[in-house]
C-alpha cells in the first residue's frame, strides 16, 4: 500500500508471519531504505487512518537537515 502523509511517500506492508506488524519504507526520504516499523496489539490490523497517523508521528520525529531521527 502507498501512503502519501504531509506531501511524502510510504510504502507500508505488512510482515509476513507477524500479525499487525507494518514496515514503512520511506520513499521520497533523502535517505533511501529509511523507514519504520510500527504495531498494533491486541489487534491484527491497523486502518488506513493509523497507518496516516503513525506516519505523521514519524515525520514529527525527523531532523529536517538530515532526514534521520533527531536524536
Amino acid at each position: 500500500m502507498v501512503l502519501i502523509v504531509e506531501g511524502e511517500r510510504f510504502t507500508v506492508t505488512r510482515r509476513p508471519g507477524s500479525p499487525g506488524v507494518y514496515d514503512f519504507e520511506w520513499d521520497s526520504g533523502p535517505n533511501e531504505g529509511y523507514g519504520f516499523t510500527t504495531a498494533v496489539h491486541g489487534a491484527l490490523s491497523l486502518d488506513r487512518a493509523a497507518l496516516e497517523e503513525a506516519a505523521r508521528g514519524f515525520l514529527s520525529q525527523v531532523d529536517p537537515a538530515t532526514g534521520w531521527l533527531a536524536e
